[in-house]
């Protein structure tokens, strides 16, 4: 991995956050529970799924990657029947701007992130990449927090789906990665209950894991199982580049300081460790050059 792909890789623990107060903050549970959508995997399957439309479960399954099929089917395509998707894109969009200005209530910095995110959201590139696609075709927001968030959004989700075409590339894609996460940095009881996996099949996918040497008799990770997330983190950070092509070292400097305040306030909401896998946001002050923001999954 080069200069610029680690500190791309830094900067995505500063926008990931942001993004991140859609799935965990209770003024975006309480904007999805406004239009109906009172029950968690409601919120987070229309709200995710929303900028690719009505969409039915099994493309929902395919690009999100990892999710046990029953727990996206339980949820798509049902709820089209209930709510619409421009309400549920305005209900995602409003819970995280509600979120984001309780945190951050300096509307100047959050304007001028807001901005310098977007023009990185605007030379992502799209091919292979519906959600990314899909985010970045929506209107942009007048409201700064609304901007910022759809910014990191479409960051984020371009980041996501390089990373499922990487995992894709190493034979380690849908159940395969949580089963492999859960022996690095993630519990694994809940994870699989989380994703809708049944102790059945995490036990089936944890020995065809071991078969292929990548888990060791008592589900540890193996070295193979180790570089095979450790290649797949290095694709990852190679897809993401694009945004900051171009960019330089003393911009991406800048950027980082404009985010990392905000990144710190919206970690708050979350814990460490998640069940995102998301590492602690990177601090451009203390560690300008990101030594401490690590290049791929590690034990915690």
């Amino acid at each position: 991995m080069n200069e610029l792909e680690h500190r791309v890789r830094a900067l995505w623990t500063l926008f990931e956050p942001i993004h991140a107060v859609t799935y965990f903050s209770p003024e975006a549970r309480e904007a999805f529970a406004d239009i109906g959508l009172t029950r968690y995997w409601d919120g987070y399957f229309a709200g995710r799924a929303a900028p690719l439309g009505a969409v039915i479960a099994a493309p929902v399954v395919a690009i999100f990657s990892g999710f046990a099929p029953f727990l996206v089917e339980r949820v798509l395509p049902a709820v089209w029947s209930t709510v619409t998707v421009d309400r549920v894109l305005d209900a995602r969009s409003r819970g995280a701007a509600e979120t984001l200005r309780n945190f951050v209530p300096d509307e100047r910095s959050v304007t001028e992130a807001a901005d310098v995110l977007a023009q990185a959201a605007a030379r992502i590139d799209t091919i292979g990449r519906p959600l990314a696609a899909a985010n970045s075709a929506l209107p942009v927001e007048s409201d700064p927090y609304r901007r910022l968030w759809q910014a990191a959004a479409t960051l984020r989700e371009h980041r996501g789906d390089g990373h499922v075409i990487a995992l894709v590339e190493g034979g380690i894609a849908g159940i395969s990665t949580i089963v492999l996460r859960s022996a690095v940095d993630i519990d694994a009881t809940s994870v699989r209950k989380a994703r809708g996996w049944t102790e059945e099949q995490w036990a089936t996918e944890v020995d065809e894991l071991s078969a292929r040497g990548l888990l060791a008799g008592q589900g540890q990770i193996t070295e193979k199982g180790t570089a095979a997330l450790d290649r797949a983190e290095q694709v990852t950070n190679r897809l993401a580049v694009r945004p900051w092509s171009g960019v330089t070292e003393d911009e991406i400097a800048d950027v980082a300081r404009t985010l990392a305040p905000i990144a710190r306030a919206c970690q708050t909401v979350f814990p460490f460790p998640n069940p995102i896998g998301m590492p602690q946001p990177w601090d451009p002050n203390l560690d300008p050059n990101a030594t401490s923001v690590p290049t791929s999954p590690r034990a915690n």
